[in-house]
């Protein structure tokens, strides 16, 4: 009999605790800082809007994202997560990433990552991971990415430099079932020389 009550106790328990409060697995991360977000990390350093010399060169990089794909049909889709990799390949000279602003298929702008911009040192890379469950929901019209999601990336820099290499990885393992690919940035623009 007492088995049976710590049984019983235990499902309630874990009733309960089922019932906190959650996040709703579509609502967009928190808002963090550039500070917060990119401070520490190896080769990158934070810089203050008015620190960045005159431009010599840079770009508009749209970047084509799949946080989700379809699969059978339109009425079922398959998350994926989302990794953005910003690589400077110039072995000499930093770039700095002006803008970074997340998408959804609506064209609405979901996130802003920098409120400063960041600088990569030479051959120095960062991300920003879009985590599949962001984008999860029922109604594509409310997710935070979906199939149609991008990101605008602006970079720029004081001297002459090689390209970065900016690209999306998407990836999911979901069900026994994994898929990965990656989808590279167009130019869009080119900064003129002032």
């Amino acid at each position: 009999m007492a088995s049976l009550k710590v049984a019983l106790l235990g499902v309630a328990l874990a009733m309960l605790s089922a019932c906190a409060a959650q996040t709703p697995a579509n609502s967009p991360a928190p808002s963090l800082s550039t500070q917060q977000r990119f401070a520490g990390r190896p080769g990158v350093t934070v810089l203050a809007a008015d620190a960045i010399a005159a431009p010599v060169r840079g770009q508009t990089l749209y970047v084509p994202v799949y946080a989700e794909i379809f699969d059978a049909d339109q009425n079922r889709t398959f998350q994926l997560t989302v990794t953005l990799s910003l690589r400077n390949t110039d072995r000499d000279q930093p770039i700095a990433i002006t803008s970074l602003d997340y998408y959804n298929s609506g064209g609405d702008r979901v996130v802003a990552y920098l409120d400063q911009p960041i600088q990569l040192g030479p051959l120095a890379s960062t991300e920003v991971v879009i985590d599949s469950r962001m984008d999860r929901s029922a109604n594509r019209s409310d997710v935070a990415g979906g199939v149609g999601a991008n990101f605008i990336v602006q970079w720029q820099s004081a001297a002459a430099v090689s390209d970065p290499v900016v690209e999306a990885v998407m990836i999911s393992s979901a069900s026994q079932q994994g898929m990965s690919f990656v989808s590279p940035a167009r130019v869009v623009d080119e900064l003129p020389p002032e």
